[in-house]
């Protein structure tokens, strides 16, 4: 008799237990990375809205009263876009939260409340605030 070649059921069970393990092992670790590069993300792109608040400060004199006029006014002086594209959402696909004055004696505040969308919370619900 001719003895057939493939892998055995026992052998494939063993294999897919072994990968079972090694994806609970690991996944946990990747989701938590996924979490925390929203985070960075979020600040990185509040960065990049101070920056355009920044120069829109230089050629107005003031901080705009809105998110909006950094990519489009009809006042005088206004030299944008001050942004390449629309005001971008958070990582969580809410609008950034922007508020003018500032506290403690801060132009503005520019923060996302994080997936939730509510005020506080801890991990991926935690507010991301612009220092």
């Amino acid at each position: 008799m001719k003895k057939k070649e493939g892998f055995s059921l026992v052998e494939l069970l063993i294999v897919l237990i072994i990968l079972g393990l090694l994806g609970s092992l690991v996944a946990p670790k990747l989701f938590s990375k996924v979490s925390s590069s929203k985070t960075k993300t979020a600040l990185a792109q509040m960065q990049m809205l101070e920056t355009a608040i920044d120069t829109y400060r230089l050629d107005m004199g003031n901080v705009p009263s809105n998110l909006e006029l950094l990519v489009r006014s009809a006042a005088a002086g206004w030299d944008g876009p001050y942004l390449p594209k629309d005001v971008p959402l958070d990582p969580w696909g809410n609008p950034y939260n922007y508020i003018v004055p500032g506290e403690d004696g801060r132009p503005f505040k520019l923060f996302s409340y994080g997936l939730d969308g509510q005020v506080g919370g801890e991990g991926e619900n935690e507010d991301v605030v612009l220092r």
